[in-house]
Formats: C-alpha cells, sequence, structure tokens
C-alpha cells in the first residue's frame, strides 16, 4: 500500500476459488492475506484510510520505515 512492501503469507488463500495470483488484491491483517477482493474495493478501502488525515499518515510512516527492501 502506498509504495510500502511487505512479505505476505498467502497460504489460508491458496487454493480454491479465493485461491490468489500474482496482481491479485487481498486483505492482509498481521501478513496473512485473509481475504480475496475486487479492485473497485481496494481502491474504496484506500481512498477511505485517506480520508483519516493526519492519523493514517503518521501510521504510513510507521510502515515504510518497516518496510522490506
Amino acid at each position: 500500500m502506498s509504495g510500502v512492501r511487505r512479505n505476505v503469507n498467502v497460504a489460508l488463500l491458496s487454493d480454491g476459488p479465493e485461491a490468489v495470483g500474482m496482481g491479485d488484491w487481498v486483505l492482509i491483517h498481521v501478513g496473512f492475506a485473509m481475504s480475496k477482493i475486487d479492485e473497485e474495493e481496494a481502491r474504496s478501502t484506500i481512498e477511505f484510510m485517506e480520508t483519516l488525515g493526519e492519523h493514517y499518515e503518521s501510521e504510513l510512516e510507521e510502515l515504510k520505515s518497516s518496510s522490506i527492501e
């Protein structure tokens, strides 16, 4: 999100109708992909988070400082 890169475990979504592949959008919680979502829902979520303002910006800075290079 917003240029932050992380390793994410997709084992929970590795088979069946929720199977994910490169380029898919997923909801992530503590490093695990929890569900596959469509691009419209992903963009809507990002837009909502951006409306949170300063709190969102400080959270994003914390994520960036701990991201994988």
